[in-house]
């Protein structure tokens, strides 16, 4: 049995599947890797300190440079690609337990999965926050701002230093999607890493002791993880192309894209 058909019968077979994704899936909706070839932070490595909370909160240059580098990422106009949209189908076909992201693009909120069911380890970059207040907006409404000349847009409601609602280095995780995190781990019969060198912890970490929990592993990355070893099925075709292939067939449909419906309350 090729693996093709091994990750198919896992999906068909399973009712409480972990989707836990990273940059590889981004990248095919034109979103380059932090740390590849072509990643900013490959290219540029003073680019790095924009995403540390001490440098960004201490220095005005760190946080224009940070400004400008939002206000022209492909995140804010990227769209979700087939993989992501797939995902949604085994949302409603009641098989989806939850979504894990190191992404902070939230492209599966704009896809349609249930917001309920996604945890942003890393946050959000679509939306801005107040050091100072918490106030909150989209970040679209800042980038306007930068665009109008201002270079280090301050919360309209107190004056303080606002951010991107991304973790920065120096900062902790939230602790509650980590919980929910660990307890889809726990519970889950099938995981798919999709996109993700499994290297950056704790969501690699989810990998091993969702296997500890008797869960099935599939690994969908173009380049070898630290726990292929674990994994029942390896993928390293093009994740837009395998994914919803995968969850179409592991699902009875005859082709990718074809959609479910929302599911009746």
């Amino acid at each position: 049995m090729d693996d093709v058909t091994r990750a198919t019968e896992l999906i068909a077979r399973s009712h409480r599947i972990l989707a836990l994704t990273g940059a590889g899936l981004s990248t095919a909706s034109g979103i380059p890797d932090f740390r590849g070839p072509q990643g900013r932070w490959t290219q540029d490595p003073d680019a790095e300190k924009v995403s540390v909370l001490s440098y960004y909160l201490g220095d005005e240059d760190i946080r224009r440079k940070a400004w400008r580098i939002r206000a022209t990422s492909p995140a804010l106009t990227a769209q979700p690609n087939p993989a992501h949209r797939a995902l949604v189908d085994l949302e409603r076909a009641r098989r989806l337990a939850g979504i894990v992201t190191q992404n902070t693009d939230g492209l599966h909120l704009v896809a349609g999965s249930d917001p309920a069911i996604v945890h942003e380890i890393h946050g959000n970059a679509r939306q801005w926050r107040c050091e100072d207040c918490g106030e909150t907006g989209p970040l679209s409404d800042m980038v306007e701002r930068i665009n109008a000349g201002d270079d280090d847009p301050r919360c309209p409601a107190c004056d303080g230093i606002t951010r991107a609602t991304v973790i920065l280095f120096e900062e902790m995780l939230d602790p509650a999607v980590l919980d929910a995190s660990v307890k889809l781990a726990e519970t889950a019969d099938l995981v798919l890493a999709i996109g993700t060198s499994l290297t950056v912890h704790p969501v690699a970490g989810l990998v091993p002791y969702a296997f500890g929990h008797s869960a099935k592993v599939v690994i969908v990355n173009a380049q070898e993880t630290p726990y292929d070893y674990l994994a029942d099925a390896i993928l390293r075709d093009p994740i837009e192309e395998v994914v919803p292939r995968l969850i179409a067939q592991g699902l009875g449909v005859e082709r990718p894209g074809l959609g479910f419906p929302a599911p009746r309350a």
